[in-house]
């Protein structure tokens, strides 16, 4: 053998230390202070002074305010750096890398998810977002017979929506679809599933949304998805918006199938989500496309993916840990009913989304009354941008009408909220 390929075959096996080296450096994040000691979440989401700390953790503009954080999540720095730093790695190893290095820190990086996720290694696979997940898992559920019923919500994804009506094609199914009622408690989200179980006997797969991206419900899924597995129905649960910003142990939710996006609220870089599936259940999931069987590996086909966005994935579990998920919980509801308290009494504004704090998150929605449609909507959300310097975004797909979204962030003030509140104050006083 000679010297140089001895040198690039010791290289690749020293390189899967470098994840390690990656991760330790990222957790420990000098500039961002513990947070103080004996403080109850709710208490910590008012320490102004804390939450400076972790907004100075991200380079972010001051164009506009931005209130579309349910896009994305902006990466912390420690994270971009780490990020940067992985780019830079996978570009000097080209091929040589990505074939010989990287499987084993993939391996390594899959192994930080699961434990993170608390489920088993051999549950989980990384994805390049949560809808390749679902449409994953959708499309390719097996137990599924001609005159079957599949069902779904308004609230859920557009994408996940399509392809449960791509069922009715792939499988021969029915689809069916319900919608919540607006505004909707506790009780009556577990009544309306009730109802259509009653209503729907040939019902084998129902899709819920844990958090969704219209109006924000949190969906008490576990609830819901015990009422369908007492009629032997199965339930895949997009929870791209839950984790990271809601206490969630995947095997508690009580479904078999999971969708998850990691660069919103956990702030991976963009590209990088997961799929779930319960062990022993991996056999009701097609193969991807035919693919050879290698349990839930072979379930989606990600093809070549971005190698530095899933190796920076550590930097941020590790950042996303430093705070903790109830601490993000807290901080983003208490800036979500900063703004809606602020203008519940305004007369010409319609508040869209739950008020009960056990259904809700960081994402709301409003109209001006009367403005359903999309074009109005989004209308709304141009103003807002125009005249008040205010980034949101439209929504469609609620049967009670289009919205616009609020989304804050972690990093997010109070003074920018005010600053919504103000152009909302203009906006319904002018409708």
């Amino acid at each position: 053998m000679d010297g140089g390929r001895r040198r690039l075959l010791r290289g690749a096996a020293l390189m899967p230390l470098a994840v390690g080296a990656v991760t330790a450096a990222t957790a420990d994040v000098p500039d961002l202070p513990e947070a103080p000691a004996g403080r109850s979440p709710a208490q910590l989401a008012g320490d102004e002074d804390y939450w400076a700390a972790v907004a100075a953790q991200y380079d972010l503009g001051d164009e506009v305010v931005m209130l579309d954080n349910g896009y994305w999540g902006a990466m912390a720095r420690p994270v971009l750096q780490a990020y940067t730093q992985a780019t830079a790695e996978v570009n000097r190893g080209n091929a040589w890398f990505g074939r010989v290095a990287f499987p084993q820190r993939m391996r390594e990086v899959q192994r930080q998810l699961a434990g993170f996720l608390g489920v088993g290694e051999d549950e989980v696979v990384l994805t390049r977002g949560a809808t390749e997940a679902l449409q994953a898992l959708i499309g390719g559920y097996n137990r599924l017979r001609p005159g079957d019923q599949v069902l779904y919500a308004d609230i859920d994804y557009d994408s996940t929506i399509t392809a449960m009506r791509w069922l009715r094609a792939r499988r021969g199914v029915e689809p069916v679809a319900i919608a919540l009622p607006e505004p909707c408690g506790h009780a009556q989200v577990l009544e309306t599933y009730a109802q259509a179980l009653q209503r729907n006997p040939r019902l084998k797969l129902m899709l819920l949304t844990q958090v969704n991206h219209r109006n924000g419900m949190l969906l008490p899924v576990a609830e819901i998805a015990a009422m369908a597995r007492a009629r032997g129905v199965d339930v895949i649960v997009d929870a791209a918006h839950a984790i990271g910003q809601v206490e969630t142990r995947i095997d508690a939710l009580g479904a078999d199938f999971a969708g998850i996006n990691l660069h919103k609220w956990i702030g991976a870089p963009v590209g990088v989500g997961a799929m779930y599936v319960r062990r022993g259940r991996v056999a009701d999931i097609d193969p991807f496309m035919g693919d050879p069987d290698r349990g839930i590996a072979s379930r989606v086909h990600t093809g070549t993916a971005n190698f530095a966005a899933f190796l920076a994935l550590p930097a941020a579990l590790a950042f996303h840990q430093r705070i903790g998920t109830a601490a993000k919980r807290a901080r983003l509801l208490r800036l979500r009913d900063h703004w809606r308290d602020a203008v519940r009494a305004l007369p010409g504004l319609q508040l869209v989304g739950p008020d009960e704090p056990r259904l809700s998150s960081a994402i709301a929605s409003f109209r001006l009354s009367g403005q359903v449609t999309l074009e109005q909507n989004i209308g709304v959300a141009r103003r807002l941008l125009e005249e008040h310097g205010v980034f949101t975004v439209h929504r469609d797909g609620l049967a009670h009408g289009a919205c616009v979204r609020v989304t804050p962030g972690i990093f997010t003030s109070p003074a920018q909220m005010d600053r919504l509140v103000a152009g909302l104050r203009g906006l319904a006083g002018a409708a």
